[in-house]
């Protein structure tokens, strides 16, 4: 008899066409653990409004992200895709697991004080404040038991135990503890040299951008500032393009490094060879896109599919929950 495969919920914000860095940093790895886990990938649209009210683009912005992650490889028959905001049961559990936590708790939540740091933030909004716990709310009331994070995420994943433990205690045991699934995620640095790549910096190459778009925003690249003329030796571990070749031309590394370091290669024709190279990488993912984009009721209909079975998922945790609360 096979054993049980455990259960995984992972998800992104739609801010719509993905980069290069959400390929590196987490598609790569919802496809690889689609194939050992039962997988679930939400959209996570409330959680967006803890930044931005402004919700014009946020449908558009949902399915031009649902169309990357299938031409990425993800399988909606293997991994359903929905809407967080389409199951209001999400809604319903993070209010009973906010009765659950203090507010001293949160504030404790350094991930909390580095995204203030990083967004500028002159004051923080209750919905921002309790966002581990709404994320708490999408991973129990699927009963994740895995959850795939970088060491930054680890507090949120405490804390969501946290709340399972409590509750478990409070009233019956209903939620399994979840564990963190430590895993070196990727980075890849911003055109401009910034450590986060991000639309909102404009610094990004995204995954449906033409081979001439890739070229275009190439020629943009920080390389070696000391590296002014092409016969000038270079240092390639402090030059973003360089970084790029590392993940998509790892074949000819020992060559761009010595003739970088010799200052025999380049870089207008280094940055040419990358743009060539990442181009190729996603010509496949292009040509799936395409597809997709060419079937919106097909899309549509994998997104319903999605919210139907999570939706099923969902009511049966909220059944349990309000009889071991005696509420149902």
């Amino acid at each position: 008899m096979t054993s049980k495969r455990k259960r995984i919920l992972s998800g992104m914000r739609p801010t719509g066409k993905l980069h290069i860095g959400h390929l590196v940093g987490a598609l790569e790895n919802w496809v690889t653990l689609q194939n050992e886990y039962d997988n679930y990938h939400l959209i996570a649209d409330y959680h967006a409004l803890t930044t931005n009210l402004d919700t014009s683009e946020l449908y558009q912005n949902s399915i031009d992200m649902v169309i990357d992650w299938l031409a990425a490889g993800i399988d909606p028959v293997k991994s359903p895709i929905f809407r967080q905001s389409q199951i209001k049961e999400h809604t319903e559990l993070h209010l009973i697991f906010s009765m659950l936590i203090t507010t001293a708790r949160l504030e404790r939540n350094p991930t909390l004080k580095d995204q203030i740091r990083d967004l500028n933030m002159e004051s923080v909004v209750y919905g921002h404040l309790g966002y581990p716990v709404l994320q708490s709310a999408d991973i129990l009331l699927y009963k994740g038991e895995v959850v795939p994070v970088g060491e930054d995420q680890v507090p949120h994943i405490e804390i969501t135990r946290e709340i399972a433990r409590r509750f478990n205690l409070q009233w019956g045991i209903v939620f399994p503890e979840p564990e963190p699934k430590l895993t070196k995620f990727a980075r890849l640095a911003g055109l401009d040299g910034n450590q986060k790549m991000s639309k909102s910096l404009g610094n990004t190459i995204l995954l449906s951008d033409s081979p001439e778009e890739i070229q275009k925003k190439m020629r943009t690249a920080v390389t070696d500032t000391l590296k002014v003329r092409k016969n000038d030796p270079g240092r390639p571990d402090v030059c973003v393009v360089f970084s790029y070749h590392q993940k998509f031309n790892p074949t000819e590394i020992p060559d761009i490094r010595s003739g970088c370091e010799s200052g025999v290669l380049g870089c207008v024709d280094c940055k040419k060879n990358c743009s060539a190279k990442i181009a190729e990488t996603l010509a496949p993912f292009r040509e799936k896109r395409a597809y997709y984009e060419s079937k919106p009721d097909e899309v549509l209909g994998i997104l319903s599919d999605g919210e139907m079975k999570a939706k099923k998922v969902a009511i049966e945790t909220m059944s349990e929950v309000r009889t071991v609360m005696k509420i149902g």
